[in-house]
């Protein structure tokens, strides 16, 4: 039995009917003890949805870490200079020389994040990496430009799909066509392999057609024909 009002504090006032009744176990008393009830721990063994969401980033952090480690390693060991990083998955290589005999070896391309993003990234490196006017025409500088690419990223054990191998096959037909309209006479036997377009109902052709050379070439562009280049330009 409730105390009888002249026993009960003075502060206390009844809200509803209710509390005249049973004071203490209205519905609004007993709405406000539940909100403060502890959650239950997951039993042992259940998998926690918060660790494995914090897992996720983890892995991501570690490849984009590795991406992070191959631009600074290959613009120090060939002295590049990005220009600009391009939201597609094209890239330019050229090189500047200036009156005072000095050089600047530069480039456009994606940053890398990825398998396609990261084989435009080290072909554009491979242009400088193998030395511009080293292989003639052009689309057999190309066609190295490329394997010094793949020889990198299969020694650096980077993911080399079959869509970086058929952009590749792509891009070295086309370049076979723009030379064709330049006037090629001769096609470079390595360059048969692009001469008629691939469909896209078979399988790129393989990664490396020739004996690998070793990645990481030690010309930087120092060649006969560093100063021959089209891409070449003087100040």
């Amino acid at each position: 039995m409730s105390d009888p009002p002249s026993k009960r504090p003075a502060r206390w006032f009844p809200s509803t009917l209710w509390d005249l009744i049973r004071p203490g176990s209205s519905p609004r008393a007993r709405a406000s003890k539940s909100e403060v009830i502890a959650p239950v721990p997951p039993a042992a063994g259940t998998p926690s949805v918060r660790s494995n969401a914090s897992a996720r980033p983890a892995r991501s952090n570690g490849m984009k870490a590795r991406y992070e480690e191959l631009v600074v390693d290959m613009k120090r060991r060939y002295g590049i200079r990005v220009v600009r990083w391009r939201s597609s998955t094209s890239g330019c290589a050229w090189q500047v020389h200036y009156k005072d005999g000095s050089m600047a070896r530069l480039i456009e391309s994606p940053h890398p994040r990825g398998p396609m993003s990261c084989a435009v990234f080290l072909h554009e490196i491979g242009h400088h990496a193998i030395g511009f006017g080293t292989y003639r025409p052009r689309c057999l500088e190309e066609y190295h430009a490329w394997r010094w690419s793949f020889e990198t990223m299969i020694v650096l054990n980077l993911n080399l799909t079959e869509a970086v191998r058929r952009r590749r096959d792509e891009a070295l037909h086309y370049a076979i066509q723009k030379a064709a309209r330049r006037g090629l006479k001769r096609l470079p036997a390595e360059l048969v392999p692009f001469l008629e377009p691939r469909s896209r109902d078979l399988a790129p052709l393989p990664a490396l057609l020739e004996e690998p050379r070793g990645p990481f070439l030690a010309s930087t562009g120092s060649g006969p024909g560093e100063t021959a280049d089209r891409v070449s330009q003087t100040v």
